[in-house]
């Protein structure tokens, strides 16, 4: 007892907390889980997705030995709820499997492991897309989601990788015969070790010798990268070529423009969401730094994705340069935006909103639809439609990819894409009638 407790203390009957009472509690992960939790609509939602792709991968069946895999399905919802909780650790998500109920709920005592999460989480990106795919059409037939009217927009997000890691040609090459030769000396020293002295240092050798491999491959890469990035500078303006630098960590990385006015590593994450339901229709990331350019291969991907196009898509005036609105507008897609340099021609005493030397009759169509009332009216929703996705998924962590290669990029991007409509799912009351199966 502490002797310096006052008087009253000492005479307060009070309950204390006893932690070192062992105590037999029979309750099972069902019970210890609030009915209302949102990792239950997670599961719910899961389990109503045709996960047939990720089964056929399975190899181990009922008449063949080995260990059993994981349900898709765990692996999914793991990281659907860890995308909402905003945790981008694949050692994070491990630990939270072993100390966090709603975590532990989804295992149902099925053990995971950091390694198999963090390849799970980008080795599928193909099959996340597929199920993007598949809940919208299943909206859609719903009639929550008409992509009558879409919005636009892109976001820089800093990659896995240092501004300091960018190397001009000359130095990648000599980089990428030092590894070639540390690579052959780690393969040389295993073999002519004893067999013995090999067994025990197995493990360490292997782990050495594919580290080394890996180094090799990404400076290799990034040599391919700076070569192809030469010949583009080299054809628009002579001399550039060797001044092209490629990091050696992440070589599809490039260095842009963020939003504090700095420049950093980063890859162009865009995306594209309906203006009635507000969920995301369609993803794609480049590094590309400008979103000029972007909205025709936007168009591309949901013609394939839905065999449908818009009737109107909101962007803002990096999107809306003569050659992406000119294709737009003759695929019957009507742009609204607004016009690029509107204020420097006035400037000239010149109307943006009239026909300019150069414009093509799809251009001058755009300029002047946008002088028109009902044409800004319905440009003022453009942040509601196609930034509040954008802020949504920076809040839950989209601030840096911890994965490299625009291949894995995109299948992060996904799961929060995934992430987030779900949720849109929910507001709508979408969840018990859309099913993908």
């Amino acid at each position: 007892m502490n002797s310096k407790r006052s008087f009253a203390e000492r005479n307060a009957r009070v309950n204390r907390p006893e932690r070192t009472q062992v105590e037999m509690q029979l309750l099972s992960l069902e019970q210890m889980l609030p009915k209302d939790h949102r990792c239950r609509i997670v599961w719910r939602f899961v389990q109503s997705l045709d996960l047939e792709a990720f089964y056929s991968e399975i190899r181990v069946t009922d008449s063949e030995a080995g260990r059993s895999a994981i349900a898709p399905e765990i692996l999914v919802s793991l990281w659907l709820q860890a995308t909402l909780d905003g945790i981008s650790s694949a050692r994070e998500l491990d630990r939270r499997c072993k100390t966090d109920m709603p975590y532990l709920w989804l295992c149902g005592g099925v053990s995971v492991n950091y390694h198999t999460l963090s390849d799970f989480r980008v080795v599928h990106a193909e099959k996340l897309d597929q199920i993007l795919t598949t809940t919208i059409a299943a909206l859609m037939h719903q009639d929550l989601v008409t992509l009558e009217e879409l919005g636009q927009d892109g976001m820089r997000v800093r990659a896995s990788a240092g501004s300091s890691s960018f190397r001009r040609k000359p130095t990648l090459k000599a980089l990428h015969r030092k590894a070639t030769e540390h690579v052959d000396q780690l393969r040389e020293e295993s073999e002519s070790e004893s067999r013995d002295q090999a067994q025990v240092d197995a493990r360490r050798k292997a782990a050495a010798e594919r580290a080394a491999g890996e180094q090799e491959e990404r400076i290799r890469k990034a040599l391919e990268e700076s070569e192809q990035l030469s010949r583009q500078r080299e054809q628009r303006k002579k001399g550039e070529g060797e001044q092209t630098r490629v990091s050696t960590t992440d070589p599809e990385a490039r260095r842009m423009k963020m939003a504090s006015g700095g420049y950093r590593p980063a890859y162009n994450v865009q995306f594209a969401s309906d203006s009635g339901a507000r969920v995301i229709v369609g993803v794609e990331v480049t590094n590309q730094g400008t979103d000029g350019g972007q909205l025709p291969p936007m168009l591309d991907q949901l013609e394939q994705r839905y065999d449908q196009l818009p009737e109107f898509i909101q962007v803002d005036s990096a999107y809306a340069i003569k050659q992406s609105v000119t294709d737009a507008e003759q695929r019957g897609v009507q742009v609204i935006s607004t016009v690029p340099r509107a204020e420097q021609l006035k400037r000239h005493g010149k109307d943006p909103h009239q026909r300019q030397p150069g414009d093509s009759d799809e251009y001058a169509r755009f300029r002047t639809r946008m002088s028109e009332p009902e044409s800004m009216e319905r440009y003022k929703q453009r942040p509601s439609i196609a930034e509040f996705p954008n802020a949504d998924c920076r809040n839950r962590g989209l601030g840096q990819f911890r994965v490299r290669g625009v291949e894995k990029v995109k299948a992060v991007a996904l799961w929060h894409v995934l992430a987030f409509n779900l949720l849109r799912m929910i507001n709508l009351g979408a969840i018990e009638r859309c099913s993908t199966r």
